[in-house]
């Protein structure tokens, strides 16, 4: 139980009017926007030591939480190997590791392991650690692998010599991790640089093997400040793609054949504001998802690879459909599969000549995904299952014998029977009539107990059902947890995106709150415990709810929230800004700016009572600067009415996605479910 809390750090004010349109805002908490000012980090620090302070009586409960998922993980976890048409691949981890090896196994699964990278070698001095992507040249002497080390998701590249084991001096820094590909002739290498300040991801270089990266030509500029960029390899290996593209509305591949290392890179399409398209390699063809033609739900089209591929060449392999959104494909010289959505669940639908099926799941609420399918010539489609009771699980499908086949379910220690535990969807009634899904789990047993609802609503991401070994130990002390799929992500198909984001972004605010409403008016969640948790945009959504319903919640829990979205959205200087204005709206113009100041959670607090609120961040975040939630935490302690907890979280060795390694990132889960069910004990205690 939470109690005796001491009093908060305040932080100081120091007046800022910030004018546009003839609007000025206030801003007294500007000047944490300073990571080398020492005031700064010492707030942090004193928000560091407050928060330690007020979580104290649950150290305990954290240490047991922590073990509890710890000892659910298979200490010597492997994946499902998978052959890329000659070798096989796959990690695995060692006892006690936190990052894993990546191996190889030459020709068949009897032979030698060889261990291509040692994460655990790599990153064994490192605060933080990441690899972004292995590439293996073709004459298979080279391996090239990326590493960030400040989780700003700035990679650098590293050449390791595959007969010798040493790594050759060639280097790359400001890199997108796993954005690389080879020349067939492995003289050369692709890679995406990233600007320093912005972060974005802008020109395509070509880096010649054993030349230092000064020398390094460049092959492509994006000079749109408003796309994002992506470099990969087609599954044949005949070509090198580079996508320019802008959330939502825009794309434009451009190709290089991997025998022409030297040549130029030709448009596919060129791109048109309105038209998204996304192209594989199969045989003499290319495949394209494409919502051409006012394809809104998306289609599969196909033009030849000998002469023109605009637009006016594509013929359709697959129709539009209404009620069916194509989200993704994958393809083999035998087979095509499409990832799809309907009535807001994943699908896998298979084509293989005149067959044309859609694989059969048994679950009412679960997730599908295309797996890896490394060889291009393979008969089989690898998938990916999982739901709210059952773990990750690979199967592979014979598309001859039109049979699935479980390669593996990841096992979870400490006893987990998947038959204790319950799943069910939901239908929640928003305020404009339209019918909201959400996924609930809890354990067998519960009744109208305390509920932690989830969301994101954000960049069209869909928040499918996915299995959580750590959520166990919420579930198995009286909690309920249950995912709003709210609008905002495409479960529902592009329309539900459509209506969620830029001057429809109200939406995915009521449409959660509507939802808890819901559980609480059918009687799944006790109304006095109703709890709510988000992250980045979903961390915004958090922010929204509590300014519009602070009282439809017991406690929320905002990790790295994106919350001072004006000020963000009209500052071109912080990463990323210029390519997030087709999700959010540019405030210089002055309707976006006043819909986005309408529902940002930092210009919206207000001297009304809040729920309790956990707020986490990192110093090093790339994606949300830790100053936003830093100065909505001020704010919020100025302002709020209540006497409720409220604690700032900030990990000073650490970026967007928290703690890196294995393990580590338990203690971050462990924290925070400490912290809710230390409020609903003290709750439940009143």
């Amino acid at each position: 139980m939470l109690k005796n809390i001491p009093n908060p750090p305040q932080a100081t004010e120091i007046p800022k009017a910030l004018t546009i349109h003839g609007d000025v805002r206030q801003d007294p908490y500007c000047w944490l926007n300073d990571p080398e000012n020492p005031a700064v980090i010492d707030y942090l620090a004193q928000e560091n030591a407050y928060t330690e302070s007020v979580l104290k009586p649950t150290e305990a409960l954290q240490n047991e939480l922590f073990e509890e998922m710890k000892g659910r993980m298979v200490a010597d976890e492997q994946s499902v190997p998978y052959f890329n048409g000659k070798d096989w691949f796959y990690h695995r981890y060692e006892t006690g590791g936190e990052y894993p090896l990546y191996c190889r196994k030459k020709g068949n699964l009897d032979a030698p392991e060889e261990i291509l990278l040692h994460g655990n070698q790599l990153g064994k001095d490192e605060a933080y650690f990441a690899v972004g992507g292995l590439a293996l040249s073709d004459n298979e002497q080279i391996l090239a692998f990326a590493t960030d080390t400040v989780s700003r998701r700035n990679y650098t590249v590293y050449f390791k010599n595959m007969l010798t084991g040493e790594l050759l001096t060639d280097t790359i820094e400001n890199t997108e991790g796993g954005s690389y590909a080879w020349s067939a002739d492995s003289k050369y290498f692709f890679y995406l640089l990233r600007d320093p300040q912005t972060l974005l991801a802008s020109k395509v270089l070509r880096h010649e093997i054993g030349t230092d990266s000064s020398l390094d030509v460049l092959v492509y500029e994006e000079k749109n400040e408003e796309c994002y960029m992506g470099l990969s390899r087609s599954k044949s290996k005949e070509y090198i793609f580079s996508i320019s593209s802008q959330q939502g509305v825009y794309s434009e591949y451009r190709m290089l054949k991997t025998d022409n290392p030297t040549g130029s890179f030709e448009v596919f399409q060129p791109g048109e504001r309105g038209l998204e398209y996304f192209i594989e390699h199969q045989n003499d063809r290319f495949l394209i998802r494409t919502n051409f033609q006012d394809a809104t739900n998306f289609q599969l089209m196909a033009c030849g690879v000998h002469g023109k591929t605009d637009k006016s060449n594509w013929q359709t392999v697959v129709a539009h459909r209404p009620d069916v959104f194509l989200e993704d494909f994958d393809a083999t010289t035998a087979w095509i599969a499409l990832e799809v959505k309907t009535n807001g669940l994943s699908q896998i639908q298979l084509i293989q000549g005149d067959t044309n099926e859609f694989i059969r799941m048994d679950e009412d609420v679960f997730q599908v995904n295309i797996g890896i399918n490394a060889h291009y010539s393979s008969h089989t489609l690898r998938y990916n299952y999982t739901s709210l009771t059952c773990p990750n699980s690979v199967l592979e499908y014979d598309v001859t014998t039109k049979t699935s086949t479980l390669l593996k379910e990841d096992r979870v220690l400490g006893g987990f029977d998947k038959n204790e535990y319950q799943s069910e969807r939901l239908w929640a009634t928003a305020r404009d009539g339209v019918q909201v899904p959400i996924s609930l789990v809890y354990k067998k047993g519960y009744q109208k107990g305390p509920l932690l609802l989830y969301a994101y609503g954000s960049y069209g991401y869909s928040m499918d059902p996915y299995f959580s070994s750590s959520r166990l130990s919420l579930l198995n002390r009286g909690f309920a947890f249950a995912i709003a799929h709210i609008r905002g992500g495409q479960e529902m198909g592009r329309h539900w995106y459509e209506d969620g984001k830029m001057m429809r972004k109200m939406n995915t605010f009521t449409d959660f709150i509507d939802c808890g409403k819901h559980l609480v008016s059918i009687g799944q969640v006790d109304a006095n415990r109703l709890f709510a948790q988000g992250g980045s945009a979903g961390g915004m959504l958090m922010g929204g709810i509590i300014n519009k319903a602070p009282e439809l919640f017991a406690g929320v829990i905002a990790a790295v929230p994106f919350v001072d979205v004006v000020t963000t959205m009209l500052d071109e200087t912080i990463p990323l800004t210029t390519g997030e204005w087709e999700e959010w709206g540019n405030p210089k113009n002055e309707d976006h700016y006043h819909y986005m100041k309408s529902y940002s959670p930092y210009d919206n607090v207000v001297a009304q009572d809040y729920p309790h609120l956990f707020v986490t961040t990192g110093l090093h975040d790339s994606q949300v600067q830790y100053w936003e939630p830093a100065k909505w935490v001020a704010k919020l302690r100025k302002l709020k009415t209540d006497d409720k907890i409220l604690l700032l979280d900030c990990d000073m060795s650490a970026g967007h996605g928290g703690a890196s390694g294995r393990y580590k990132r338990f203690k971050d889960i462990a924290k925070d479910y400490a912290f809710l069910l230390g409020i609903n004990e003290t709750i439940a205690a009143q």
